[in-house]
């Protein structure tokens, strides 16, 4: 009897299980065809197979039709590896031994990880609802995003496993990136805190009283402008969501005038100004 084809097992182990694939004439290459299937049965179009050589060279390449269906050839008999990837599921590798009759050779990939989680204030401890999630890869490309429900709950399905970086967004709280290890089965879960933004507030007057309409501008440590506002009828400005650091506070109207000012986590306020006139 010929040889027989073992199934192969997904691809976290190193080259799984052996397969068998006959051939006919080895000087004109052996015929590899098979289809890509998903988890579902159904055809995995637009999935790369790719034979390699034991040493790691690259024999060949196809892409798989709408079908699912794809075709390849070997150089020749011997031991290879076929290795199969589509967007949303993991990568699957497997030992292929070629020997004498040709059968046809399914590869079945199975969906990605996934990765939940809970997004609370570092303050309270209190759920942050409509945060916003992101998920981006190594190259910074995007992979999913989502937001969070009234329970600071979220979920992203179908991740490749590896290293992603996992951002968060929400209004009068600090942004928070941070890398997270999907495993190459199940859900990996993490729990996140956000920490409130801290404010500036105060009043710019000039000649002793309020001063309406002067601008007032918050630049960080490295000079960039962080924000800039106009004061009201009262004089008041206020500068929301600032992360840790040291800021200069710009005022303008009058000559301008710029204060130094550090936010170490706690609101500050009454950081007023005053402006004057040159000699008065």
């Amino acid at each position: 009897p010929g040889p027989e084809a073992v199934s192969a097992e997904p691809a976290e182990s190193a080259v799984p299980a052996v397969t068998v694939v006959s051939a006919g004439s080895a000087e004109r290459g052996i015929p590899v065809r098979g289809r890509v299937r998903g988890a579902d049965g159904g055809p995995v179009a637009g999935a790369a197979v790719t034979l390699i050589a034991l040493e790691g060279r690259q024999l060949g390449r196809a892409v798989a039709r709408p079908d699912g269906s794809y075709a390849l050839t070997a150089p020749g008999e011997g031991t290879y590896v076929l290795i199969a990837s589509a967007a949303g599921c993991r990568p699957r590798a497997t030992s292929l031994v070629v020997g004498a009759v040709p059968p046809a050779y399914d590869i079945l990939l199975s969906g990605g990880g996934g990765l939940t989680g809970v997004v609370r204030s570092a303050d309270s401890g209190a759920p942050v609802a409509g945060a916003v999630v992101v998920v981006t890869d190594v190259r910074g490309d995007v992979l999913a995003t989502g937001g969070t429900d009234t329970l600071g709950e979220f979920g992203v399905a179908d991740l490749v496993p590896g290293t992603v970086t996992l951002a968060v967004s929400s209004p009068k709280h600090r942004p928070l990136a941070l890398p997270v290890d999907l495993a190459g089965t199940g859900v990996t879960r993490v729990e996140i805190e956000l920490r409130p933004g801290a404010y500036v507030r105060g009043t710019v007057r000039g000649a002793g009283a309020p001063l309406s309409d002067a601008r007032v501008t918050l630049v960080d440590a490295a000079g960039n402008v962080v924000a800039t506002t106009t004061t009201g009828s009262d004089g008041a400005y206020a500068f929301s969501d600032l992360d840790t650091g040291p800021y200069s506070v710009i005022a303008t109207g009058y000559p301008p005038r710029a204060t130094g000012v550090r936010v170490d986590g706690d609101d500050i306020e009454n950081h007023d100004i005053e402006l004057t006139y040159p000699g008065v």
